[in-house]
Parts: C-alpha cells; sequence; structure tokens
C-alpha cells in the first residue's frame, strides 16, 4: 500500500531539518518548504514548474504498468544506482483489509519498504544528493507513511460503524491522491482564514458489495510524535449519495448535541 510521498515528505523535512521551522502555503496549489537556510533546491519534486502538486501516491496513472487499485507501478526492491546506503526491503503488513485479492497474496494491504519508498521518490524527481539524508531517516519515513494509513483506517471505520447492522467487515477496495482537487468542504475552510490540506485522498470502501468512497484531508499538524504521527486527518463519506449526506447530516447533529453537554 504505497502513498503517502508527499506526507513523509513534509514529516521528512522536519526529520533531517528538526531545528529549522516549516511553512506550509495554502495559496499556492502546491506546498513549498522554507527554512531559515532558504528554499529546498529546485530539483524537489515540490518546486517542478508548470505540473500540478504530486499526490500522496509515489506513481501517477498513465505511468507504465499501473496497478489501478493503488496507481502504484510493480514493486522495486533494488538500489539505486549510487545509493550512498543500503536500506531495508522488509514490508510491514497493515490492518486493512483487502477487497480484492489476486492469486497468492494476503488479505491484507502491504506497505512499501524503504528501498520501494526511496525509489519512488527519485522517480517523482527527488534527489538525495540535495539532503543530507540518513538510512534512519528513510526507515522514520516509513513509520509516518504507515501510521498516517492506520491513521485513516481507523478513522473511516468509526464511519462505518453506523452500518454495522448490514456490514461488519468493511473492506478498503482501492485508493488514490488528488493532491490538487481541493474538496469544496476545504476550500471553504479556506474562506473562512484556515489553511489548505497538504494532501487529499479518495478511498473506495466495499461495503459488503457497495462501493461508498471517502474523502480525507491530510492538514500539517506540526511536530511528529512518538506514535510518528504528525498529519491532522478529516476523514468523511463523499456527499455523492443521500445515504452519505444522511450520514454526514447525523454526525454532524451529534457532534452538536454532545458537545453543549
Amino acid at each position: 500500500m504505497g502513498n503517502t510521498v508527499s506526507a513523509a515528505e513534509i514529516a521528512a523535512a522536519q526529520i533531517v531539518h528538526p531545528n529549522e521551522p516549516i511553512q506550509v502555503h495554502p495559496s499556492h496549489h502546491k506546498h513549498h518548504w522554507k527554512n531559515h537556510s532558504g528554499q529546498i533546491p529546485e530539483e524537489c519534486p515540490m518546486h517542478k514548474k508548470h505540473q500540478p502538486a504530486a499526490s500522496e501516491c509515489p506513481i501517477q496513472a498513465g505511468q507504465g504498468d499501473v496497478n489501478p487499485l493503488n496507481m502504484m507501478g510493480p514493486a522495486n526492491q533494488n538500489p539505486s544506482p549510487g545509493q550512498p546506503f543500503s536500506l531495508s526491503t522488509q514490508r510491514q503488513v497493515s490492518t486493512i483489509p483487502k477487497a480484492i485479492m489476486k492469486e497468492g497474496e494476503g488479505p491484507f494491504w502491504v506497505y512499501p519498504s524503504a528501498q520501494m519508498f526511496w525509489n519512488a521518490m527519485l522517480r517523482k524527481g527527488w534527489r538525495w544528493k540535495d539532503e543530507d539524508i540518513s538510512q534512519k531517516d528513510m526507515n522514520d519515513i516509513i513509520k509516518i507513511h504507515n501510521a498516517n494509513n492506520e491513521q485513516a483506517w481507523r478513522e473511516v471505520l468509526k464511519w462505518e460503524a453506523l452500518h454495522a447492522d448490514e456490514c461488519m467487515d468493511p473492506r478498503l477496495k482501492s485508493f488514490g491522491g488528488k493532491a490538487t482537487d481541493y474538496s469544496p468542504r476545504a476550500r471553504i475552510r479556506q474562506l473562512m482564514g484556515y489553511e489548505l490540506p497538504f494532501d487529499r485522498h479518495d478511498w473506495i470502501v466495499d461495503r459488503c458489495g457497495k462501493e461508498v468512497r471517502y474523502i480525507i484531508d491530510y492538514y500539517d499538524g506540526g511536530k511528529v510524535n512518538n506514535k510518528f504521527q504528525f498529519a491532522l486527518l478529516d476523514v468523511r463519506p463523499a456527499m455523492d449519495s443521500f445515504e452519505n449526506v444522511w450520514d454526514r447530516m447525523k454526525v454532524a447533529w451529534w457532534r452538536w448535541f454532545y458537545s453543549k453537554e
């Protein structure tokens, strides 16, 4: 399960430059890192000109043999040319169940290894020679990536609990990044003075045969904590069906009602 390159990139800046503040500018359609020593070099992917900001998925649609379920290409566990240190090829099995299993695959989504993540960032245009990055940094980035996804799935399950009577076993069917396609909710928040999310994902959940789309907006939550979490996630069902709209109305009412208590 390989998504969070951009989310981990922001966290990586905190890992590599722990004493230098990071500013995310919501008014732009791509996020920039700034610190006391100046801007990140132009070669880095967030500075690419005339291109949409990269989503959290390392591989975009239309690039080679892409799996439509996760927008990822074939796993590349080979060291890159000139790689300065070895990286782990071990992959952690997530707690997120798959809706579609191919022959020989396990029932849960599997996260990328540190080596796969490194190769994915290189494909996006990142160059390790421009950063003071270490083997430990890459291992920490993987932990951040995995923690983000586990946190998102827990939030999805809270919504799915509203339908426990019809399905006790929701599963993730597919997912993809839409970094520059801001949701209406995110744009309304921007008009109210809040920053835009630095990334967005759409997850398709199989609710025992019924497909339900979830929108996940990722906001900068500051420093990485001891559980390798830093993003604030806004997870909710998309307003593309009456059932989803009704769920959001119910939850909004409960939040308002119990907040008064």
